[in-house]
């Protein structure tokens, strides 16, 4: 469905049960799209299947084509559907539409998400491309001396985060270094211009999860070469413009001196070395995970505690990365496994999916998205990429706003005993009036030993962002070392050690 809605006159018809259709309100609630998804459902009810179910989906393909008249047709079972083994695309083929139709065998079971969607993208691209493949062994001419270079972009889908503001971001950069743009692909894409991707010098993969395996097939093919670097960062970036000009054949400096990033000079400023060694978690797709753990740590001077992602097919790549910074890969795509593992590592940062920030909040740590699956939230109004270096301005914005700058702590402590000023004050535009209750001391999230009242009252001094943190930091200090009554000295011990 994600590579269906994002191209144009191409329909999906999806063998499937009442009610599965709520996959509609993915893309006109959260990613907010003025159309509904082209796809047809069969919604078959439970009386229809002691009937002619595979009748039924062969009059919903005629229906379909009838209504929409699309330059081609991809037809496939639901979850559900898959049980009763009907063979979509052999009954598809038998009605011998005047258009390719494209069979889908999705185990669902078995894969996810983005893995469905690169196949969808790669069954399309072969079906309707090979056509004009060139014979095996088929190598590509040098370009026409005074020609300019030509690419595909491939990968930018419906529901993924921020491609739409990315695709603008890259095609800025290709402007900048006076690369046309062949076939952007999957978003925007017909048929018809996947039938034209072979034309093209080389391709841009934005988004391996998506593209990857098209772009490999279009390179055996085509003799297309492919661009690895993904410009997620400042220094990713520079290495994606060199990169591309290189396969070009042109002068990178335009685009190198052409767009400079504020988030170099904000990142060196004298707020932010406050952050230098914040220790974060990420978690996401392979691609936004391993870039999100390089710019933590070279572009921002954070620690990277945790690296983990979902995309099992890409977990040899996230290992790797995990490697770099010592530390041990989570590939999972349970959320609990996540969650315990932010419990356990205790960051001061969580940079992941939406899941991860239901886990964040949960945990009382500050959270940035990076990764689909997002919400309504990831697909703002403005333009918010985050590649090129726009993208990393944003990225610095979106990462530290979350965090607790130094200055602002200064001030926080500084007034913490202040009458109007401290955490437990009402607003003050409600002057006197306003009353907020006293709330006791959270409880202690293991049984914990008990604290002296001077320690308890010692606690209350630091931030109420962090005090959290600290109580669980202690307690556990405690507990490790049989202290069976937690005292002022037991806090400044605590935190000692933590600090280390």
């Amino acid at each position: 469905m994600r590579i269906a809605t994002a191209m144009r006159d191409v329909h999906y018809v999806l063998h499937s049960p009442q009610g599965d259709t709520y996959a509609d309100l993915l893309f006109t609630m959260i990613e907010r799209l003025p159309r509904r998804p082209p796809v047809t459902y069969t919604t078959f009810q439970a009386r229809d299947l002691g009937g002619d179910t595979a009748g039924l989906f062969q009059r919903a393909v005629s229906e379909a084509y009838d209504r929409f008249r699309p330059q081609a047709m991809l037809v496939g079972a639901s979850c559900t559907a898959e049980l009763i083994q009907d063979d979509p695309g052999g009954l598809a083929r038998a009605l011998k539409l005047p258009i390719p139709v494209i069979p889908l065998e999705l185990p669902s079971y078995q894969k996810k998400e983005n893995w469905g969607a690169a196949e969808t993208f790669y069954q399309l691209v072969r079906a309707i491309a090979s056509p004009k493949a060139p014979a095996p062994g088929f190598k590509r001419a040098p370009r026409a001396l005074g020609s300019r270079p030509s690419c595909n972009v491939l990968g930018p889908s419906a529901l993924g985060f921020r491609h739409r503001d990315d695709l603008l971001a890259v095609r800025q950069i290709l402007e900048q270094l006076t690369i046309d743009i062949n076939v952007v692909a999957p978003l925007g894409a017909s048929p018809a211009d996947l039938a034209r991707l072979g034309d093209a010098d080389f391709n841009v993969v934005l988004y391996p999860e998506i593209a990857s395996v098209a772009a490999q097939w279009l390179s055996r093919t085509f003799d297309q070469p492919a661009v690895k670097a993904v410009p997620l960062g400042l220094r990713a970036t520079r290495e994606f413009i060199a990169e591309v000009a290189a396969l070009a054949g042109v002068d990178a400096a335009p685009a190198l001196n052409g767009a400079p990033s504020h988030s170099s000079w904000y990142s060196h400023s004298v707020d932010s070395t406050y952050l230098t060694g914040k220790r974060v978690f990420v978690f996401g797709d392979a691609t936004h995970a391993v870039a999100a753990a390089r710019i933590a740590t070279e572009e921002l001077g954070f620690t990277v505690v945790g690296l983990g992602t979902y995309s099992r097919e890409f977990a040899r790549e996230v290992r790797e990365a995990a490697a770099v910074y010592g530390i041990e890969a989570l590939i999972t795509d349970d959320y609990l496994q996540v969650e315990a593992k932010v419990g356990e590592l205790q960051p001061e940062l969580v940079l992941g999916t939406q899941m991860e920030r239901h886990i964040a909040k949960r945990c009382g740590v500050p959270c940035a998205v990076i990764s689909a699956p997002v919400h309504v939230q990831d697909f703002p109004a403005r333009y918010s990429p985050q590649m090129g270096f726009e993208g990393a301005n944003v990225i610095f914005d979106s990462w530290v706003h979350p965090l607790m700058m130094g200055l602002e702590e200064h001030l926080l402590t500084m007034f913490r005993g202040d009458f109007e000023f401290h955490d437990a004050a009402p607003a003050s535009h409600l002057g006197s009036h306003g009353v907020v209750p006293q709330q006791s001391p959270a409880p202690s999230s293991t049984a914990a030993k008990p604290w002296a009242p001077e320690a308890e009252k010692e606690l209350g001094k630091i931030p109420f962002f962090v005090r959290g943190k600290a109580r669980r930091n202690t307690e556990r200090f405690a507990a490790e070392r049989s202290v069976d009554l937690i005292t002022v000295e037991t806090l400044y011990d605590a935190k000692a050690h933590f600090s280390r």
